[in-house]
């Protein structure tokens, strides 16, 4: 059970989301950089931290500047953690193309931190929200441009939805390089406006038994609990756990 930290920055402390987490029976978390740390200092306690609380942080998520201008940076912050795969999370607007030719320059960006990451001893992937799901005027879709042939995906099967895609179908599709997945919910058409319409995991519209069995049978070692907007992450995390528990005695019933 993996916890993405952006879904308790709320929080007042970082001590108070661990114990929190690791009372509700999670295992791992998920940490975040949305631009090179200030301070490694506080990098270093909070990697402390993590294992002074009992719990792992496997992935990480990376902004793709990071990469771009000090992978060395990537490495250690990893290795401080003990991580063995970093994630770029994200494209901003301003930088995301419009044809299929900017996109397939800039997954051949994410090819090459593939193979340097690999030679790092970490795994690269790239995790998708709904605009890379919408296809582009000649019918293709910014996912598969990005992810070409080599780059491993953590894919957001709640963002995929949101986005118009079928989860399943871009499951299987890319079954084999898929070692982690997000996992969320979505809130009934109309409700929990100020959630950005997502819901605690279990507790929405998604059917995840499925899903879940398959992102397993697709490679995925990690399932991440996320929730980008959660007006309480404690409630979030809470129910989350529970609806974490109900599908695991579904997958082994």
């Amino acid at each position: 059970m993996s916890f993405q930290l952006f879904s308790s920055r709320e929080a007042e402390s970082f001590d108070e989301q661990l114990m929190l987490l690791k009372e509700l029976g999670y295992t791992d978390v998920q940490p975040f950089f949305f631009g090179p740390p200030e301070d490694m200092a506080e990098v270093e306690r909070s990697a402390q931290a993590i294992r002074d609380h009992g719990l792992t942080a496997k992935t990480g998520h990376f902004t793709l500047d990071i990469f771009d201008t000090d992978p060395d940076l990537v490495e250690r912050i990893a290795k401080l953690y003990g991580m063995w795969l970093v994630v770029v999370p994200y494209i901003n607007p301003e930088d995301r193309p419009t044809t299929s030719q900017g996109w397939r320059a800039l997954g051949e960006r994410l090819a090459a931190h593939t193979e340097d990451m690999k030679a790092r001893g970490l795994t690269f992937a790239y995790h998708n929200h709904e605009f890379e799901m919408v296809p582009l005027e000649d019918g293709s879709y910014p996912i598969e441009h990005l992810l070409g042939e080599s780059v491993p995906f953590e894919p957001d099967l709640a963002w995929m939805v949101v986005g118009g895609a079928d989860p399943m179908a871009w499951i299987k599709r890319y079954a084999g390089r898929i070692p982690a997945v997000h996992v969320k919910d979505i809130a009934p058409k109309g409700e929990a406006l100020d959630e950005k319409g997502f819901a605690d995991f279990g507790c929405g519209v998604m059917d995840w038994q499925p899903l879940w069995e398959a992102c397993v049978a697709a490679g995925s070692q990690l399932m991440i609990v996320e929730h980008d907007q959660p007006s309480d992450w404690r409630r979030f995390a809470t129910r989350s756990a529970e609806g974490l528990r109900r599908i695991a005695e579904g997958v082994h019933a």
